[in-house]
């Protein structure tokens, strides 16, 4: 009985010391930055994640829904989306860059940011193209879209159509909740 509840007690203290933490990446800013998360508590520890280094971020979906708030978790990790004009990001103007809100890394530029009056944050391009992922999404009936996500952390983003403007031609239509900004310097 002592020795089931002294490993149960211990493996209390190992999922303690994992929550909230990522695994390390090679290729990181050097500064970490602690963001407040919109409706959940307590802050997280936030680092920014320039350049994706091929490794994947796996968490369990206990550890997601620990991290993320409703809002969060809804649309990173069940593929939601956040109405039309309710983002904050989606007025944003300022210049420097856009992460995933999930796992910091580097995913959209403000210099390929335009308006694209759909009520949500719209690029034209990533970034870096090898930071986006995109697979089929069939979750309406008869109608096949595009998902974007955080190739890192599988995180969804949005949706990529082809009616964007020059000179892609694409619009990366993005979830506001799903970015994290960092004014340039």
């Amino acid at each position: 009985m002592k020795l089931k509840l002294a490993l149960a007690m211990l493996g209390l203290v190992v999922i303690a010391i994992f929550v909230g933490k990522s695994e390390q990446v090679s290729a990181v800013s050097n500064e970490v930055v602690t963001m407040p998360t919109p409706g959940a508590s307590p802050k997280r520890d936030y680092i920014f994640v320039d350049s994706w280094d091929g490794v994947k971020l796996k968490k369990s979906d206990a550890i997601w829904k620990s991290e993320l708030n409703e809002l969060e978790y809804y649309v990173l990790r069940k593929q939601g989306t956040e109405r039309a004009y309710t983002g904050e990001m989606t007025e944003n103007k300022a210049e420097g860059t856009y992460y995933c809100s999930a796992c910091g890394l580097a995913v959209f530029s403000s210099k390929n940011k335009y308006d694209s009056e759909t009520g949500w944050p719209s690029f034209y391009q990533p970034i870096i193209k090898k930071n986006v992922g995109e697979s089929k999404d069939i979750s309406i009936p008869d109608e096949e879209r595009t998902e974007v996500h955080c190739n890192r952390c599988g995180g969804h983003l949005g949706h990529v159509f082809d009616d964007g403007p020059e000179p892609t031609g694409l619009r990366y239509c993005i979830n506001s909740v799903s970015l994290r900004f960092r004014p340039s310097k």
